[in-house]
């Protein structure tokens, strides 16, 4: 984890992963919910992104113990 204030490369990573993760499922909800496999482009796209962003502003400002709004 990285320290308060601050992002590593493992942040980016572990981000885009979490946004890969929230897209796929954006994917199956919405495939079950109309009961065909659609692909709306714009809203995988905008769930990706906010999921990338919240993780990424949530591991800023926490310090490497997980703890919010504290320098370690």
């Amino acid at each position: 984890m990285s320290k308060f204030l601050s992002l590593n490369s493992i942040d980016f990573v572990k981000g885009l992963v979490v946004s890969v993760f929230s897209a796929v499922i954006t994917v199956i909800y919405t495939s079950l919910q109309t009961g065909s496999l659609s692909f709306d482009w714009k809203s995988i796209g905008i769930t990706a992104l906010t999921t990338a962003l919240a993780y990424l502003m949530k591991n800023f400002i926490t310090n490497s113990e997980g703890k919010l709004l504290k320098a370690s």
